[in-house]
């Protein structure tokens, strides 16, 4: 027979592991995905934007693409660009660049991550890409999703 304390004791093991489970469960579903802005610099075409993407969903991304705006130092829109990244492999991080013709990094304030056009993969809704996407930036141009 097992004395009331062990009983307690196990019993409290028991609820926590379930909780620790619960939460884990429900932070690999909001995992989501993290896009950063890691640099922007000059390039000969134009402006060079360096990204880091974070997948922290449940599943591979085969093709995910974010149609971005970039405004100016007014806060006008300069302009809209999709941006391919690709695929986007589950729980990995990518770094992707992207080189905008005709576009002066001087002259871009910030960014807004303003839809995902394609967001594809196993399992995978049309949405995941934008929801709880978390957005950041190292350098000196805000990026928000």
């Amino acid at each position: 027979m097992m004395a009331p304390l062990c009983r307690s004791a196990l019993s409290a093991a028991i609820v926590i592991l379930g909780l620790t489970g619960a939460v884990a469960a429900q932070d690999a579903q909001s995992g989501g995905l993290s896009i950063e802005l890691n640099e922007i610099a000059p390039s000969e075409k134009g402006c060079m934007l360096t990204f880091v993407a974070d997948n922290r969903l449940q599943q591979s991304l085969s093709k995910a693409s974010f149609e971005f705006v970039l405004f100016d130092q007014k806060g006008l829109v300069e302009r809209m660009a999709v941006l391919d990244f690709r695929d986007l492999p589950a729980g990995k991080t990518k770094v992707r660049q992207f080189d905008l013709p005709g576009t002066k990094c001087e002259a871009v304030k910030s960014l807004l991550i303003n839809d995902a056009p394609a967001c594809v993969g196993e399992g995978i809704d049309k949405g995941a890409c934008m929801r709880g996407l978390k957005t950041g930036s190292k350098s000196a141009v805000e990026l928000k999703g």
